[in-house]
């Protein structure tokens, strides 16, 4: 493989990735956060866990493997590379960027830990679907597994160079490689894995809502990273994608505010922070190419859309806990779909029907794929190392039964 060597390194841009990479990596606890604030009590250091567990399983992963699958080059459906494994041949090398139309360079391995810390996040949103009622160890080796056959080729297909829907479908910063696939997976995994004990006749009331707040803040602040480090620059594009990024996700908020004082005449914490999040994803995909009306309107389209598919769950009583499918499937079809009306000019840009062709085609093979990789990972895993907690154990809490721990100094048992 042929390294650029004489490329001069553009310290600004490698700055903003090096603070990227960070902003992403502090979305991980912050989603822990956010998720164990909607726990009960006795299972909210289990639910931290599989946030935490994604961290240091996917992180390593990523090291030896991941990155050599997702961005090796290959046969457009999944890549290789000797140079990439253990990231040992690009240690001193230098990843090739443009700046205002001048060849330069960042580090390489600031690029692979950038796109480390997505590898990292993806599984451990799905963990919310499946929350209160799954074993550790099976969760373990449900990630990495999963990681490997769902998130890495989506990662290769999209933003490889030579992956089959690189060029066509618009995916900035993880629409369909990210929130879909990690909402697809996590509906078909509570599917499977059948509803929590007593769900839905025993009210199961989040522990602390003070807690899923600030979990939803850290999540807004290190979106900016998410988005904005995309642009793998430190320029016009970068600001762009700061500024819909932010935009959507007020909007998302109060969109859902709007909603809730029409249906029920208050607002409420969690619709807030639902909201937030319903912006902040479907923003995601589109964050480098939508205007800023764009983004207003993706993030008010979305929580309408989130607050929607919230109330057939409902209605339909499955028990996807933490509304992984009804915020981020949901609002990242939203947001890979509908940015296709909101594209900033741009010579070369292909027909708006062509472009929508290319965004369906990559949202149906998103949920596609990740179906059914994700059905048969779960049936395996279940069948070979037994995926669900027992009812005992559920009563007992993760955070006793399977840690030994408790996150407070009172236990409530229901």
């Amino acid at each position: 493989m042929n390294y650029p060597s004489d490329l001069p390194i553009d310290t600004g841009t490698t700055a903003w990735m090096l603070v990227s990479t960070g902003l992403v990596l502090l979305m991980v606890p912050g989603l822990a956060m956010f998720y164990g604030g909607l726990v009960r009590t006795k299972n909210v250091l289990g639910t931290m866990m599989h946030s935490f567990a994604a961290m240091s399983i996917i992180g390593v992963l990523w090291v030896v493997v991941g990155y050599a699958m997702a961005f090796g080059p290959g046969t457009g459906w999944v890549g290789w590379h000797w140079d990439f494994f253990l990231l040992r041949g690009i240690e001193d090398k230098l990843y090739p960027i443009t700046v205002n139309g001048q060849e330069m360079a960042i580090p390489w391995l600031v690029y692979a830990m950038f796109q480390g810390k997505f590898a990292i996040i993806t599984p451990a949103l799905i963990a919310g679907a499946f929350a209160e009622r799954v074993r550790f160890k099976a969760y373990c080796i449900f990630i990495a597994l999963w990681s490997l056959l769902v998130y890495v080729p989506l990662c290769h297909w999209i933003w490889s160079t030579d992956g089959f829907l690189t060029g066509k479908a618009i995916d900035f910063a993880g629409g369909t490689v990210i929130h879909i696939s990690a909402g697809v997976a996590g509906l078909v995994a509570a599917l499977y894995l059948g509803v929590r004990r007593g769900y839905p006749r025993t009210a199961m009331h989040p522990s602390n809502l003070t807690m899923t707040m600030m979990g939803a803040g850290l999540l807004w602040v290190g979106w900016f990273g998410f988005n904005a480090g995309s642009s793998i620059a430190s320029g016009l594009q970068t600001a762009q994608a700061l500024t819909v990024t932010q935009a959507a996700a007020a909007s998302g908020a109060l969109a859902w505010i709007l909603i809730e004082a029409i249906r029920h005449r208050k607002a409420t914490s969690l619709g807030m922070v639902s909201g937030i999040l319903a912006g902040l994803v479907a923003i995601t995909p589109a964050a480098g190419d939508v205007t800023v009306v764009g983004s207003l309107a993706l993030g008010a389209i979305a929580s309408l859309v989130c607050y929607g598919a919230i109330a057939m769950k409902n209605r339909l009583g499955y028990d996807d806990s933490l509304d992984v499918f009804g915020i981020h499937g949901a609002a990242g079809i939203v947001g890979a779909l509908g940015l296709t009306f909101f594209l900033r000019p741009r010579e070369g840009r292909p027909e708006l029907l062509t472009q929508f062709w290319y965004q369906l085609e990559g949202v149906l093979l998103s949920i596609g794929y990740a179906a059914v990789v994700t059905i048969v990972l779960v049936v395996v895993v279940d069948k070979l190392f037994r995926f669900r907690m027992t009812d005992r154990d559920q009563m007992a809490g993760i955070d006793h039964a399977v840690h030994g721990e408790h996150a407070y100094g009172m236990l409530h048992l229901n």
